[in-house]
C-alpha cells in the first residue's frame, strides 16, 4: 500500500511563512503527477500547487507568487514553502500523487490533511 504523510502546518500570524512536507512511501513504480490541495470553511477542496507529469509546477491563482512547490529527485519528499501568508490562506492543506504501481495499475492517494491557520 501507498501512504502520504503531511507534516509542518501549525498556526501564524499574517505576512509570516511555513513550509509543509509531505512523505510519500510503498510501493511506488513511478509517480505522475503530485500536488497539494486545501479545503476550507466552504468545503471546496481547490488545487494550491502541482507538478504535472512532465514537471512542470502549477500555482492556484490565489498563491502564485507567494508559494514554491518543490521535490527530491526521487519525488518520495515533497514540500510547499508558503510567505507572506494570509488569513484567508486557512485551510486544511492535503498532499496528493497519482502513480503507477508495482503492477502496472494507477492510483490516487491522499495524505490526511494538516491544518494551517493564518491570524490577522
Amino acid at each position: 500500500q501507498v501512504e502520504l504523510m503531511e507534516s509542518g502546518g501549525g498556526l501564524v500570524v499574517a505576512g509570516g511563512s511555513l513550509r509543509l512536507s509531505c512523505l510519500a512511501s510503498g510501493s511506488i513504480a513511478s509517480i505522475n503527477t503530485q500536488g497539494w490541495y486545501r479545503q476550507g470553511p466552504g468545503g471546496q477542496r481547490d488545487m494550491v500547487a502541482e507538478f504535472t507529469r512532465d514537471g512542470r509546477a502549477n500555482y492556484g491563482d490565489s498563491v502564485k507568487g507567494r508559494f514554491t512547490i518543490s521535490r527530491d529527485n526521487l519525488k518520495r519528499w515533497m514540500h510547499l514553502q508558503m510567505n507572506t501568508l494570509q488569513p484567508e490562506d486557512t485551510a486544511v492543506y492535503y498532499c496528493n500523487a497519482r502513480f503507477i504501481g508495482l503492477q502496472g495499475l494507477e492510483y490516487e492517494q491522499w495524505g490526511q490533511g494538516t491544518q494551517v491557520t493564518v491570524s490577522s
